[in-house]
């Protein structure tokens, strides 16, 4: 578990630093093709970090209204109540508020900026169709959720996708228009021809590589937070019966979208075969992160 727990979070830290070189090319190539200098990255940061503070502190209640979550009891779900209150003294963390979907298949998430406010959403299929120690299996992984601020990192991801996305955008509109005019003249004879091909590569490629980043990302914190749901029960075989029972169930998620699936323990979309599909995928397969418990 301990080695599990390591190597994820060395390969999420890679990525992310990933990520920010990714920025500093693509900033660098649209200052030297346009010469607004340091204030194209600028504006590209502040645009993309205001949508992505606005989402990031009304994150759970967007979550929640899309998949027509409901807020319970502990008089209605006492069951799951217990389960989430032992599992909050494991992990030494506030008490999360409990909603359900009131949907048959069996999936969850969780959502909320910080331990402090945050949610642990489950279906009704998942307290029907598990039993305790998978129930407890799937709420620890939510739980590690909250514990390692995934919500956090994923929004840090989210912002920058988005200033990639603009400055890819800007890019290409500076080219296609001239730019800056003169300047970007200038730099079609010679060395600037093939500095001008570099821009035009990196406009059109660089969103797509920040995005397969993102989704990277995504997917090491699925196994990081199965890794980290383990510690807190101390059964990794727990876990690894309820992804197999969450994954078989052919029950469709009717509440789920392609703005929600990342969420959820289990992706709740038709799952695509193929090695191209799982790059565009936010979750690991099933099967890589059952071997992964199996061998704790």
């Amino acid at each position: 578990m301990y080695e599990q727990i390591a190597s994820n979070k060395r390969r999420s830290f890679f990525l992310i630093v990933f990520f920010i070189v990714l920025i500093f090319l693509l900033a660098w190539v649209f200052e030297r093709l346009t010469g607004m200098g340091e204030g194209g990255l600028i504006l590209a940061a502040l645009i993309a970090g205001i949508s992505a503070f606005a989402s990031y502190y009304a994150s759970d209640k967007i979550a929640l209204a899309i998949s027509h979550a409901r807020p319970v009891t502990k008089d209605e779900f006492p069951y799951l109540f217990n389960v989430v209150e032992g599992l909050t003294i494991a992990a030494g963390l506030p008490a999360p508020r409990c909603y359900v979907i009131d949907d048959t298949a069996p999936n969850a998430f969780a959502t909320g900026r910080n331990p402090k406010h945050s949610v642990i959403c489950v279906t009704t299929g998942l307290l029907e169709k598990l039993n305790r120690v998978e129930l407890e299996g799937v709420v620890s992984h939510e739980m590690a959720h909250i514990q390692n601020y995934d919500i956090r990192l994923q929004t840090l991801a989210v912002v920058m996708v988005g200033v990639i996305a603009l400055l890819g955008d800007w890019i290409m509109r500076s080219l296609w228009w001239g730019g800056r005019g003169r300047k970007v003249q200038g730099n079609r004879s010679g060395a600037g021809a093939i500095f001008l091909v570099v821009g035009l590569v990196f406009a059109a490629f660089g969103p797509l590589i920040a995005q397969l980043l993102r989704l990277a990302v995504s997917r090491r914190r699925e196994f990081l937070a199965d890794a980290s749901g383990a510690m807190m029960t101390r059964y990794p075989a727990g876990l690894a019966s309820a992804l197999r029972k969450i994954s078989a169930d052919p029950e469709p998620l009717e509440a789920a979208n392609k703005a929600t699936a990342h969420m959820y323990i289990v992706n709740p979309l038709k799952n695509l075969k193929g090695r191209l599909n799982r790059m565009f995928s936010t979750h690991p397969p099933i099967e890589e992160r059952i071997a992964a418990l199996e061998k704790m």
